[in-house]
Order: structure tokens, then C-alpha cells, then sequence
């Protein structure tokens, strides 16, 4: 983040596109779902965005990031930092088209999750419910759903063929003028309504090598492991802080007696699995550990740590807070007093975990290893001030 401007200049321009039509019913869904999970300024950000669009066109006129700062009043360093919010969560995908003159930014708005598709996710249904809580949760629920058709009731709809079977023959000749004149040029699409893909967890989220390591084919069969089981896989370590190794008990814990495994299976064994490490409790911010993107030093990728101070900076980014408690208190499960004290700040100041961890490590330090909570919010408040 601090070297932000080799990205990003004022003076860049940029040009506002969107993966389809966006619709009113996708301003309810950010401003309702969304906006809980990534806070107000990236809405803000992707409706100033959206704003840049004439009614019912896909792309909008050449701007410049100068001319952003000033409509949103702030800098183009915040910018910067919520818009990888907007692309984090899966509502903007940036290009960049470089040429000898100027660099041209071109921000896709992506329409969010259709209702079904948000509380069935897996991730962000369970990362909403922790940020707002049962009862607001369940009134979203309720917002975003009505009565089904009754199971009583029969379709009797006709189908295609039953209605035109008197089109003559000559009327489904196509013709080779048809074929040409059904062909788009070349970088043309089609207008079309947006459709959003759940939320990407990439590869480095999950070492599959080391699951599948030692894994013998009658315990977990290679076949059931589809792309979609995959896919759920990343998440679930992702969301439940669940290890390679640790996995394998999940996984064939949801293998049926036909060798498949079903979105639906691993995600009950999943929560039973991390309810039992937890006593209870479902996943929370403690939980988390600082992105690789923000990371300094990973196990990966150069640089590695070399010093003390180095080799405690990438201790701090690659525990959670939960674990870092714990580790401080020799093993012992932290008080629910101190999670809740890490929980709140994380959740009121939007510090990232890496961030969070360096609060915990100096707070100790300074107040003999107690965790105040007046002077940690103190803290925690001044550094979010001060970015």
C-alpha cells in the first residue's frame, strides 16, 4: 500500500464498464448484503462508479483519477485501498491498457450475488450473519424471499414444440446471409443482463499437494474431487481456518456411499468439525490472518526474514489474533473478554488482522502483559486515524 502511487496516478485515466445491465434490485442487494461486509466507503466508491453510466448503456466516458478525487472528496491513496475492497469481494475487476502515451484503467462494475446465490454462498452468507447479527440476519433473510408456487399445484405450461408445430419448414432454414448477419465483430458482445460469480479464493489459500499427500484412493476417490468440490474446499479452509492435513478428516467425513461429495455435505461437516474445535462457536474476525497480498515476507516468496525483527514481523502476519492470544498465554485459550475486546476494534476501525496482531504484541508490552481495553481501543483508534 505504501507504494501505491506506482500504480496509480492522478492523472491516469480511467473509463467506467459494466458486466452487463445493473438493475435496481442490485442496489438493494450491495446497500443491504454487501455493505455490512465491506463498509461505507467502498459501497460509496461503486455507486459513484456505477453513477458514470448513462441509463441502460454498459460503458461509460473517459475520466481521470484527479477528477474522482474531487467528486468523492478523499485521496487517491483511499482509493486505491477500498477499491481492492470492491475487488476482493467480487464487485470490480480492473483492467489496464498501457500504451506509449498514457496507461487507461477500466473498471468493470460486476452486479453482486442474486439473493439465492448470497445465502446459499458458504462464506459471505456465514460472514454476514457474524457481522450483523441473528436477528438482523434473518430479517434480510425475510427481505429477500417470498412464498414459493405450492408443491400441490401442477404446471400445466406448454412447451415450444407444442405451441408452433405449425411453423413451416422454410421458417428454421438458415441461410448462409443469416449466418453472417448473427456473427459480432470482432471485440463486440452482446447486451446483456450482469451475471456475478461467487467470491474467488485463490489457489495459495490451500496447498492441495500436501491433502492429498499420503491419501489413498479408497479413502477420498480422486473422481469425487470435481472442480465445484474443489472450489468449496479453498473456502471452507479459508472461512474455518481448517489446515491441509486437518481437511482430510472433513473430506471423508462427507463422502457418501456412492464415492461423491456434495457442496452440501462438506459444509455441514465442515461447521460440525470447527464447532467442535471451538466449543460451540462459529467462525469470527479473531480468526483471521493477514492477506498474503499485504503481507511482507511469506514462506513463498522473497524476501525472507533474516532478523529478529524480521522473523517477528512475519510471525505477526501469519498467525491470527486468536492463535497470537494464545500463544502469549502458553498454550491457553484466551478469555472471552479479550476476544471480545479484539473483535469489536477489528470490527469498529477496520484494522486487518497483521495490523491487529502488532496492537496485541504492543499493548502486552506496554501494560504488563493485561489487556486493557480502554487504552487498546485508544490505540487501535489512532492508528486507524492515522492509516
Amino acid at each position: 500500500m505504501s507504494n501505491y502511487w506506482k500504480d496509480l496516478l492522478p492523472v491516469d485515466p480511467y473509463i467506467v464498464k459494466s458486466h452487463g445491465l445493473l438493475q435496481d434490485l442490485d442496489r438493494q442487494i450491495v446497500t443491504l448484503l454487501y455493505q455490512p461486509l465491506i463498509g461505507f466507503f467502498p459501497l460509496s466508491l461503486f455507486f459513484t462508479l456505477w453513477g458514470e453510466l448513462e441509463q441502460n448503456r454498459v460503458w461509460g466516458k473517459s475520466s481521470t483519477h484527479r477528477q474522482l478525487m474531487g467528486a468523492m472528496q478523499t485521496s487517491l491513496k483511499t482509493i486505491y485501498a477500498e477499491k481492492e475492497k470492491l475487488e476482493g469481494i467480487g464487485l470490480l475487476k480492473t483492467y489496464v491498457k498501457e500504451t506509449e502515451q498514457e496507461r487507461l484503467f477500466i473498471y468493470e462494475l460486476i452486479p453482486p450475488l442474486r439473493p439465492d446465490e448470497f445465502f446459499q454462498d458458504g462464506m459471505l452468507n456465514v460472514f454476514l450473519y457474524n457481522r450483523v447479527g441473528k436477528a438482523r440476519f434473518q430479517q434480510l433473510k425475510d427481505y429477500f424471499s417470498h412464498p414459493a408456487v405450492p408443491e400441490e399445484a401442477r404446471d400445466i405450461t406448454r412447451s415450444f414444440n407444442e405451441v408452433f408445430a405449425a411453423v413451416q419448414p422454410s421458417e428454421w432454414k438458415l441461410s448462409d446471409d443469416m449466418a453472417d448477419a448473427m456473427q459480432l465483430e470482432d471485440g463486440q458482445e452482446l447486451m446483456k443482463e450482469g451475471q456475478s460469480k461467487p467470491v474467488e479464493v485463490t489457489d495459495d489459500a490451500f496447498d492441495f499437494q500436501l491433502f492429498l499427500a499420503g491419501l489413498s484412493e479408497a479413502l477420498i476417490p480422486r473422481k469425487a474431487l470435481t472442480g465445484q468440490v474443489k472450489e468449496t474446499i479453498k473456502k471452507l479452509a479459508f472461512l474455518y481456518g481448517i489446515e491441509p492435513l486437518q481437511m482430510q478428516n472433513v473430506v471423508m467425513s462427507a463422502v457418501d456411499e456412492h464415492d461423491t461429495i456434495t457442496t452440501e455435505a462438506l459444509r455441514k461437516a465442515a461447521s460440525d468439525w470447527y464447532q467442535i474445535e471451538r466449543s460451540g462457536l462459529l467462525p469470527e474476525l479473531v480468526d483471521k490472518v493477514q492477506p498474503l497480498r499485504l503481507r511482507d515476507y511469506s514462506n513463498e516468496q522473497p524476501p525472507k526474514p533474516s532478523s529478529k525483527e524480521e522473523n517477528l514481523i512475519a510471525l505477526l502476519e501469519q498467525v491470527s489474533p486468536r492463535k497470537l492470544l494464545q500463544d502469549i498465554a502458553g498454550g491457553a485459550e484466551p478469555s472471552k473478554a479479550d476476544l471480545k475486546i479484539i473483535e469489536e476494534i477489528m470490527l469498529d476501525q477496520k484494522l486487518e488482522p497483521g495490523v491487529i496482531n502488532v496492537l496485541i504484541y504492543y499493548v502486552m508490552l506496554k501494560t504488563d502483559m493485561k489487556l486493557s481495553k480502554n487504552y487498546t481501543q485508544k490505540i487501535a483508534s489512532h492508528w486507524a486515524r492515522k492509516k
